[in-house]
């Protein structure tokens, strides 16, 4: 009786299900409360070049909604208010410049608003 032994897990086998369960946590936790508060270095620090071609669409297609009153976050590091992201509509965001003096590319959309 004293040499009989069990069938136990392998270490291997635990470190699996234990780092299982962790990404299950890390995927839940993702979907609920969203990735970009997770895991904010996995998010792109702007977003300038979308929201310049928004807007450049929307002007060019004659969606005034799109143009005049929707709004949109436009996320940049060099923003002269010192916040990193504005919410704000296209009409604003093409008399909005950054730090260095330069424009953000959206142009004035007069036949629209």
């Amino acid at each position: 009786m004293l040499n009989k032994r069990g069938q136990g897990l392998q270490i291997s086998t635990i470190i699996l299900v234990v780092l299982g369960v962790a990404v299950l946590v890390l995927l839940i936790w993702g979907f609920v409360v969203g990735f970009d508060k997770l895991l904010p270095w996995l998010s792109p620090g702007n977003n300038v070049e979308a929201i310049v071609s928004q807007c450049q669409a929307a002007c060019a297609t004659g969606n005034t909604y799109g143009y005049c009153t929707m709004e949109r976050t436009l996320k940049a590091e060099d923003l002269r208010n010192g916040d990193k992201e504005v919410k704000n509509t296209c009409k604003y965001f093409s008399t909005l410049t950054n730090t260095a003096g330069s424009s953000y590319s959206i142009e004035p959309c007069l036949a629209l608003c």
